[in-house]
């Protein structure tokens, strides 16, 4: 970033203070309008200057700021724009991955909601895109901000709930049929022989599975021995709604990932850490750790670091990548093997409940929250807790060679 320089009382007064950053978002709609407010909050700071939004849909009036031009594309924008110091991505899935190539070939760095991609083919292009020359790129898993990971970093190092045998992530949300209606992406594994993966794991609950990898140490591609699914859906969409992924670090640590968006009621997702003396809960989207050992119950809340920040904080003055891309291969391997697994296998009619009307309706698995847990607890698929719905088996994805 540049530095603008205030005169007080000639040189020898001469104060230099960083210039605002200049910004581009791309996407203003849905998750974006998160990143439009978190910039006007840092715009009004006075350290970023939002220069130019792209999105086919115009931003809603008042949703920017006046000075920010608008365009209907990335190309239009960075033909029309220059000396970027950010440009921030947060569109369609299927998009991420031309949209990240061209932002890449600009000086800027560049921030990708995520999923990062829609497939490891498409990751391993924008991490060679990314190295030459060097450009660095923060993934949106914004929980990994949060500063209760370092405290069970601690917690673990210390021993506190003794060895740690295992993880698990736990997510149990409601959405509804105007969910699945609120775009042509929404539910699908792909369209027009383009890759989506719009799954329970993948998207809306991906911060459940990106948490608990970060947890147990699994950053990269390497950090992985295996991974197994067993998907399923209880709507009539192409992608999981209710599913579970287990997977084992290249330590043997083993993270089940039990997760759903057909339970009857919404409750914060959390990640569980399981010891030999005790387990450690981290309600992630609330910063919210509880501890539990043979001494007694301690619950702390804690901060978090925005992921913008940060990044502009790295470009400044090296401060390290809170979610590198490099840092989301282990996720991307997860992505990949929900990518080419079966169809997942629809829940039989006589398990699920519907409740609410029109598209206010939303599917309940029958008994679902009880399985979430067992199959945590158990590090087990909803076939091996036999399940009468539960008809599909384990599939095992094999994990290319570094």
């Amino acid at each position: 970033m540049g530095t603008a320089t205030e005169a007080a009382g000639g040189g020898a007064g001469t104060v230099t203070a960083p210039a605002a950053a200049r910004i581009a978002l791309v996407g203003v709609h849905g998750f974006g309008t998160h990143h439009l407010r978190n910039l006007e909050r840092l715009q009004a700071a006075g350290s970023v200057e939002l220069v130019a939004v792209a999105d086919p849909q115009p931003p809603a009036p008042g949703a920017v700021p006046p000075s920010a031009a608008v365009y209907q594309g990335l190309d239009d924008l960075l033909e029309a724009t220059r000396d970027l110091d950010l440009i921030i991505v947060a569109t369609p899935i299927q998009t991420h991955a031309p949209l990240a190539l061209a932002a890449l070939s600009t000086d800027a760095e560049l921030y990708l909601e995520k999923p990062p991609v829609a497939s490891l083919v498409d990751f391993n292009r924008l991490c060679s895109a990314a190295s030459q020359p060097r450009r660095e790129v923060q993934i949106g898993f914004q929980s990994l901000g949060s500063h209760a990971l370092k405290a069970i970093e601690e917690l673990v190092a210390a021993g506190t709930i003794g060895t740690l045998e295992g993880i698990s992530a736990t997510g149990r949300w409601v959405r509804d049929k105007a969910y699945f209606k609120r775009s042509r992406w929404a539910g699908k594994r792909s369209i027009n022989g383009v890759d989506v993966v719009d799954g329970v794991a993948t998207n809306p609950l991906a911060h459940a599975v990106a948490t608990a990898l970060r947890i147990a140490g699994a950053r990269t591609t390497a950090d992985l021995a295996s991974v197994e699914t067993e998907l399923y859906r209880a709507n009539d969409i192409e992608s999981d709604d209710t599913s579970v992924i287990r997977i084992r670090t290249a330590t043997g640590l083993p993270i089940t990932c039990a997760l759903t968006i057909c339970a009857s009621e919404s409750v914060e997702p959390y990640v569980t850490l399981q010891g030999s003396a005790g387990s450690a809960v981290f309600h992630y989207t609330e910063d919210r750790l509880t501890i539990e050992t043979a001494s007694g119950r301690t619950e702390e809340t804690y901060g978090r670091d925005d992921l913008t920040e940060n990044l502009l904080a790295h470009r400044a003055h090296g401060v390290p990548l809170i979610s590198s891309l490099v840092d989301s291969g282990a996720f991307m391997l997860v992505l990949e093997a929900v990518r080419t697994a079966p169809r997942p296998v629809p829940i039989d009619p006589a398990h699920v409940r519907w409740e609410g009307e029109g598209d206010a309706a939303h599917a309940v698995v029958v008994g679902i929250e009880d399985a979430l847990e067992r199959a945590g607890r158990q590090h087990a698929t909803f076939s091996e807790l036999g399940l009468p719905w539960a008809a599909a088996k384990p599939t095992s994805f094999e994990i290319p060679a570094s």
